[in-house]
């Protein structure tokens, strides 16, 4: 058995006030026992538009959004999956939505760029990722404690055939930043059916709440398990949730409906 954890927090303009969240929060998470630990998307910055994550954008392997959760990660021997972060793009005006990975000894040991920019635009609700975000285009997986990883952020929840393209994963890692709107509406069935077909854990730690910007946030933080059960949910507000990853459990769901090896495209 392996505990792991997630973070929900309701991020600000503010780099400065988010990493202090964020550390009282990866505590809170490696006092639950957990081995890792999920940060949500955009935990380091919320900005009052867009625009904002550029000028914070850091180049790999030096800034101090970088140097905190490589801190963090060696401070509590907790891997440390850290949500988003903008890194320098090579388009003006535009940066990459990055995950970054660091093991117990603060090494970073793992990237993956968004692949999949939001839009969504009803009544007087719009968002266009594609406007400041250059999209990523590898699949991204990581050895853990427990077995592969497979990493993704938020919207690419929406596109089955990313987790396929993965390979068997003993669990998912969804960083998100739902809005409300979609987020009522799609993520708990969302999350749910990605950890049914691929039988793995889904762990998502989400944007929980009412922003400076303005904008809403569906939060329901979660862990579920490879039969599609919710383990744990945080509805809203900063918190973490937390629970147990049991391979011989997914091993023995995989083994009564081997629907993975039933596969025929």
């Amino acid at each position: 058995m392996h505990t792991v954890a997630a973070v929900q927090m309701i991020s600000s303009p503010d780099v400065a006030h988010n990493i202090a969240t964020a550390r009282r929060l990866i505590a809170q998470a490696a006092d639950t026992g957990a081995e890792l630990v999920l940060l949500p998307e955009y935990w380091a910055i919320m900005g009052l538009s867009d625009s904002d994550k550029v000028d914070h954008a850091e180049r790999p392997g030096s800034g101090p959004i970088q140097q905190f959760m490589a801190a963090m990660a060696r401070q509590y021997g907790v891997w440390l999956i850290g949500g988003t972060l903008p890194l320098v793009s090579d388009q003006a005006g535009k940066v990459i939505n990055t995950t970054l990975i660091y093991n117990p000894d603060g090494e970073h040991v793992g990237r993956y760029d968004k692949i999949h920019l939001f839009g969504f635009s009803k009544g007087t609700e719009s968002y266009d990722e594609a406007q400041t975000i250059v999209p990523g285009r590898t699949v991204g997986t990581v050895d853990g404690p427990f077995g592969k990883v497979g990493l993704s952020v938020c919207y690419d929840l929406r596109f089955p055939e990313l987790y396929r393209a993965m390979g068997p994963v003993a669990m998912i890692v969804v960083p998100a930043a739902f809005t409300y709107t979609t987020g009522r509406a799609h993520w708990e069935v969302l999350l749910r059916a990605r950890a049914i077909e691929n039988q793995c854990y889904v762990l998502a730690a989400a944007q929980g709440g009412l922003h400076v910007n303005g904008r809403r946030t569906w939060g329901h933080s979660m862990l579920v398990d490879p039969w599609g059960e919710i383990k744990a949910v945080l509805p809203e507000g900063e918190g973490v949730i937390h629970g147990e990853v049991d391979p011989g459990f997914m091993a023995s769901v995989r083994e009564s409906l081997p629907a993975l090896k039933h596969r025929t495209m």
